[in-house]
């Protein structure tokens, strides 16, 4: 398995904006096992996204789809950048 977590950083009012467009283009993604979105509660402008695929190339395949390019596409202007970002090998997955 493949993992990734990663903090997105937001422009200022357009979190939640942001991951309604997140939860909705990353639906039906072949190989994916686990996407969650949860708000950061330290930082009221910034988003964690915890992955989890069933290998690295399926999650380099996602960028690609239809629905991925439209999240892509709707939610930049919103992102300021990424904060960190970690690859894991994930063991279990309950």
């Amino acid at each position: 398995m493949y993992g990734l977590i990663a903090q997105i950083n937001c422009v200022d009012g357009k979190r939640d904006e942001l991951v309604d467009i997140l939860r909705n283009g990353t639906a039906s993604m072949p190989g994916c096992q686990s996407y969650v979105i949860a708000c950061d509660s330290n930082n009221p402008n910034a988003i964690w996204v915890t992955e989890v695929w069933d290998t690295k190339e399926s999650h380099a395949a996602s960028l690609n789809l239809p629905n991925v390019q439209s999240a892509i596409s709707q939610g930049q202007t919103m992102m300021l950048g990424f904060g960190s970002r970690v690859e894991t090998s994930p063991i279990h997955l309950t």
